[in-house]
C-alpha cells in the first residue's frame, strides 16, 4: 500500500496555498488512505467526519484559499485525541459514561482550524489519559503501525499511529507523564511537549491540570515547528496560559544520566542506540554526566506521591457515582487518590520545591538533556498481562519533565530488529522550545538514521537473530538445523574483540567453544534470521555444555549466538588465534 507513506505538512499546505493541490483533493486522499487501513486498526479511532463532511469542510478551506486568505495550514489533514473538545463530535476520553457533545472546539483546535487545517475525526487514548501504553480503552488497544505485536505507546496511542501510518499528516495529543513522547519512541515519530503554558489547554479533560500540555506528532520536526508557530500563544481562558516566550539556548554541553544509572529493562537493542545517540551528540556537545537521581525522586511523586490526588480529582465524581466506568486499571490508578489528605499534599509540594531547585541549578552546568524515552517496549500481551508494572517501567525517563516544569521534543534514535522504535528525548528548561527543536535537528543530520521501516498490514512475523560459530556455519555439518527451519542469512562478520574461541575435546561432529573475555579478539561469525517458533526449535536441540546467550558483534550491535559451559573447555584447544572455526578446519585438514 503505497498510499500509506507519511505525509508532510509543510508540503500540504504549500501545495494547496500555491494551487498545486487542494484542500478537496487531500480530503479525498484522505478518505482512500482511511479505506485502505480501516481493516488493520480500525481501534485508532472513537470518531470520525463523514465523507461528506470532510469534503463540504475542504471546500470551505479552498473556497478561503480563493479569497486570498493567507493560511498557514491550507488543506492539511490532522486528527486530534478525544480528550480534547472538538466542535461536532463528543469527547469521551475513552469512557462512554463521562461523553458530552461540546458546545466549541478547544482554542488549540480552534486556532488550527483559522490555519486551514482538516479535522479528520478523534483518536483513541489510554482512557483519560491514564498509561503510557495504549491498552487502556474500551474502544479497544491501537497498535504500533510497524509491528502490530507491539503496544502504540500512550496515552496519546490513536493519535501516534494515525501519524505513523500516514492517515494524518499531523495528530494532537496530550503529555502529563509522557504521553506525548513515548508513542512518537516507539512509532518514528516527533513528539513535541512544549512548555506548560505554551499552548492553551482551554478545551482540554483534565489529567493533571496544573502539569497537562497538549502535544503534536508529526514527520519531521519542521512540521513541528510549524504547528507550534500557528498554535502556540497566551489564552486568557486557560489559567495556566502565560505570555509567549523564547529563550535562546545553545547546545554546547549535553546532560546524560549516569552509566549506572540508566535502565533498559533488559533491551540491549535500546542501550546500543542510546550509546549510540550520546556519539553523535558529543560531535558537536560537551557530554556530561548528571545524577539522575534527584529528577526520578521527582518522578516517583507523580504515581507514587500526591499528585495521584490530583489525577482522581478530575475523576472523583464519576470515581464515587459509577466506578465500574472506569477501566479496571485506571480505576486501580487513581482511587488512592481519594485517601491522600492535604499535610500529605503539601509535604510532597515542599519536596518538589526542593528537587525543582536542584534542577534548575543543573542548567547551570548543562545547556539540556538527552534521555532515553523509554528504556524499552513491550508487546500488547505483555502489557496486558502486568499493566501497571510495565506501564511504570516506560515512565522511568519521562514523568520528572512536567513536575519540574521542562520543554521536551522526542526524535527517533534507532530502529529494533522487530521494526519498533528507540527514541530519545531532549529536555531543555521552560520556554526553550525553539533551541530544543534546533537541537534536535543538529543532531538528526548528525546521526544520519536509516529510513523509517515498511508498515505493518498483516501482523509481522516475530523473528530472532541467531549467529553461528562453528558446525553450523554454511557447508559445515550441522548447517542444515538452520535450512530446515528456513533461516534467512543476514551477513557474514565477525563478533567485538572481546571474546576466545576454542576446539572442544572429543565432541562429535567437531564444535567450538566461545567464550566471553577481557583479553578476546575477534572471531568469525556467519548470522541469520528465524522465526520465533523455529528459533525455540533450535535451542531445544542445542546439547550442553553449549547454550544459547547473547552475543556481541563488531559494530556494537547484539544478537543470540552460542555460548559455552566452563566445562567445555575442559582439554579444549585454544584456536582464537585464528580468527574463526573455518581457519582451525582448514588448518586440520
Amino acid at each position: 500500500m503505497t498510499t500509506l507513506d507519511r505525509r508532510s505538512v509543510a508540503a500540504i499546505a504549500q501545495a494547496v496555498r500555491n494551487g498545486g493541490s487542494s484542500a478537496l483533493a487531500q480530503a479525498e486522499e484522505t478518505l482512500a488512505r482511511l479505506a485502505a487501513y480501516e481493516a488493520v486498526q480500525p481501534q485508532i479511532w472513537i470518531s470520525r467526519a463523514t465523507d461528506e463532511a470532510l469534503r463540504e469542510a475542504a471546500r470551505a478551506i479552498d473556497a478561503r484559499v480563493a479569497a486570498g486568505e493567507d493560511l498557514p495550514l491550507a488543506g492539511v489533514p490532522f486528527a486530534v485525541k478525544d480528550n480534547i473538545d472538538v466542535a461536532g463530535f463528543e469527547t469521551t476520553a475513552a469512557c462512554p459514561a463521562f461523553a458530552y457533545r461540546p458546545e466549541a472546539s478547544a482554542t488549540t483546535v480552534e486556532r488550527l482550524l483559522a490555519a486551514g487545517a482538516l479535522c479528520v475525526g478523534k483518536t483513541n487514548l489510554d482512557q483519560f489519559a491514564t498509561g503510557l501504553n495504549g491498552t487502556r480503552s474500551p474502544y479497544g488497544a491501537p497498535r504500533n503501525a510497524y509491528n502490530l505485536a507491539y503496544v502504540s505507546g500512550g496515552s496519546s496511542s490513536g493519535s501516534a499511529s494515525a501519524v505513523a501510518a500516514g492517515l494524518v499528516a499531523f495528530a494532537l495529543g496530550t503529555d502529563t507523564a509522557g504521553s506525548g513522547r513515548v508513542p512518537a519512541a516507539f512509532q518514528h515519530l516527533i513528539g513535541f511537549k512544549p512548555s506548560k503554558g505554551r499552548w492553551s489547554n482551554a478545551g482540554l479533560v483534565p489529567a493533571c491540570r496544573t502539569l497537562d500540555c497538549i502535544s503534536v506528532f508529526t514527520s519531521d520536526t519542521a512540521d513541528a515547528a510549524l504547528i507550534d508557530g500557528v498554535v502556540a500563544g497566551f489564552d486568557a481562558a486557560d489559567a495556566w496560559s502565560k505570555p509567549l516566550a523564547d529563550m535562546p539556548r545553545k547546545a554546547k554541553r549535553i546532560g546524560v544520566p549516569r552509566r549506572d544509572q540508566r535502565a533498559f529493562m533488559g533491551d540491549v537493542d535500546s542501550e546500543y542506540f542510546y550509546d549510540r545517540t550520546i556519539e553523535a551528540f558529543g560531535a558537536f556537545a560537551e557530554i556530561i554526566e548528571i545524577d539522575y537521581a534527584p529528577l526520578l525522586e521527582a518522578a516517583q511523586l507523580l504515581y507514587g506521591g500526591p499528585w495521584v490526588a490530583e489525577r482522581t480529582a478530575s475523576l472523583e465524581t464519576l470515581l464515587r457515582s459509577d466506578p465500574d466506568a472506569l477501566d479496571p486499571t485506571v480505576r486501580e490508578v487513581v482511587a488512592p487518590g481519594l485517601e491522600i489528605g492535604a499535610v500529605e499534599l503539601f509535604n510532597g509540594i515542599y519536596r518538589l520545591a526542593e528537587l525543582k531547585r536542584h534542577a534548575d541549578l543543573l542548567w547551570e552546568d548543562i545547556d539540556l538533556m538527552v534521555f532515553p524515552t523509554t528504556g524499552t517496549t513491550y508487546r500488547v500481551a505483555e502489557l496486558k498481562a502486568a499493566p501497571i508494572a510495565l506501564n511504570s517501567a516506560l515512565g522511568y525517563y519521562t514523568n520528572f519533565v512536567n513536575l519540574l516544569d521542562m520543554a521536551a521534543i522526542a526524535v527517533p534514535a534507532g530502529t529494533r530488529g522487530n521494526a519498533t522504535g528507540f527514541g530519545v528525548t531532549l529536555i531543555g528548561p521552560a520556554d526553550t522550545d525553539r533551541a530544543l527543536i534546533e537541537a534536535a535537528d543538529a543532531y538528526l543530520a548528525q546521526a544520519q538514521l536509516p529510513p523509517t521501516p515498511p508498515l505493518d498490514l498483516e501482523g509481522r512475523m516475530q523473528t530472532v537473530k541467531l549467529a553461528v560459530v562453528g558446525a553450523h556455519l554454511k557447508d559445515m555439518p550441522l548447517h542444515w538445523q538452520l535450512t530446515s527451519r528456513e533461516a534467512k542469512f543476514v551477513e557474514a562478520t565477525q563478533t567485538a574483540p572481546t571474546y576466545r574461541l576454542y576446539a572442544m575435546a572429543d565432541s562429535v561432529p567437531p564444535k567450538p567453544a566461545l567464550v566471553h573475555s577481557a583479553d578476546g579478539a575477534a572471531i568469525a561469525v556467519e548470522v541469520y534470521e528465524l522465526g520465533v517458533a523455529e528459533f525455540g526449535s533450535f535451542v531445544v536441540e542445542v546439547p550442553p555444555p553449549l547454550a544459547i546467550g547473547t552475543m556481541t558483534l563488531a559494530d556494537g550491535t547484539s544478537v543470540k549466538g552460542f555460548v559455552a559451559e566452563p566445562r567445555a573447555l575442559t582439554g579444549a584447544e585454544d584456536i582464537t588465534h585464528l580468527g574463526g572455526w573455518r581457519a582451525y578446519i582448514a588448518q586440520k585438514a
